[in-house]
């Protein structure tokens, strides 16, 4: 059997095993769903949507395409589709916390499933494109994601995978560390004392520092038979990850 692919070790602060981490994360974000949109805006100094909508265009996103979001949370990068294609009918939202897609469905009318990345309830190419925002570091398996990915994806098929990735370079380390691991555990703590939005910042950036590299991302995106597998990087931080399923006439 081959070995997994995951994403970082197993976080022993968090869970105690590998095999508690989805339990863990379910409660976590459940806990903080409804707390989600409003650090997401606060951290991000509300340019989170403007973002969204351009690494969606620059990765093909077209009207009248299928989209699958992949750990849809609160429907953010799914609202941010819908503003590049003109209307929600053809997006679905798929996320593993019910509470996440209680938040997507006040704001969305959208098609939701709850599952996980590593097991799609999709038929074989039954989509245009494939969005994973911000939520590659908590799959369990990116090979067998990725394959199940392809598997969905037309052929053609677009994937756009979002992420924020360790800055390369001390200062540039020393401040995402400052910022992302200290600032914004604070500032959550201080403004939702009673939730545990302050906790699942803090695990953001500790799964980030003990992500996978970039490398390593797009070799199992080849391995698993995509093709123009590329990564964009903003600020040495945010990463926007891009491949494409080949066209049937590339087969023949």
């Amino acid at each position: 059997m081959t070995k997994p692919l995951r994403p970082h070790p197993t976080l022993t602060e968090y869970h105690a095993t590998e095999a508690d981490r989805l339990a863990y994360l379910g409660f976590l974000f459940d806990r903080t769903a409804q707390y989600y949109d409003q650090a997401n805006w606060l951290f991000s100094f509300g340019t989170g949507e403007w973002y969204r909508r351009r690494a969606l265009r620059r990765a093909g996103l077209l009207r009248g395409m299928r989209m699958l979001d992949l750990a849809a949370g609160t429907g953010l990068t799914a609202a941010a589709a819908r503003s590049v294609m003109g209307s929600e009918a053809d997006i679905i939202a798929l996320d593993s916390s019910e509470s996440m897609l209680h938040q997507a469905q006040r704001k969305l009318p959208i098609v939701l499933i709850r599952g996980q990345a590593e097991a799609l309830p999709l038929a074989d190419s039954s989509v245009d494109f494939i969005s994973l925002g911000y939520a590659l570091r908590h799959i369990s398996n990116l090979s067998t994601a990725f394959a199940e990915f392809h598997r969905v994806l037309r052929p053609n098929g677009r994937v756009l995978i979002l992420e924020i990735g360790r800055p390369d370079g001390h200062i540039a380390h020393a401040l995402a560390t400052a910022y992302f691991g200290r600032v914004i555990p604070f500032v959550s703590r201080w403004l939702k004392p009673k939730s545990d939005l302050a906790v699942l910042m803090r695990y953001h950036w500790d799964t980030i520092e003990h992500c996978v590299s970039p490398e390593v991302i797009l070799a199992q995106l080849g391995a698993s038979g995509f093709s123009e597998m590329d990564c964009e990087t903003d600020l040495r931080l945010f990463r926007a990850y891009r491949a494409r399923k080949a066209a049937s006439a590339d087969f023949q």
